[in-house]
């Protein structure tokens, strides 16, 4: 149950750079939250919670391909964020 663990500890880490990312665009630009980093970082949280969910199913047949696929989806909702954070102006 190793690699469960660090899979969880991988959507945290991400997921929680990601969040940061945006709390200092925020600091660099107006110092101040706007409408679009917040929601920024409630799909950040959103994701987190929607991939903690899946980790904990415990009702999956094939584990492996589950958790290759959690690993794939964390991977795409990643580069999805941090493009969003590279289009903030």
């Amino acid at each position: 149950m190793a690699n469960v663990k660090n899979l969880k500890k991988d959507i945290n880490y991400v997921l929680g750079d990601i969040i940061e990312a945006v709390y200092l665009f925020e600091m660099s630009t107006s110092g101040k939250p706007t409408d679009e980093t917040n929601a920024l970082i409630d799909e950040a949280i959103g994701t987190f919670d929607a991939l903690i969910t899946k980790v904990n199913a415990k009702n999956v047949e094939n584990k492996k391909a589950h958790f290759k696929q959690i690993n794939v989806e964390l991977e795409q909702a990643a580069n999805q964020l941090v493009a969003k954070i590279n289009d903030l102006q």
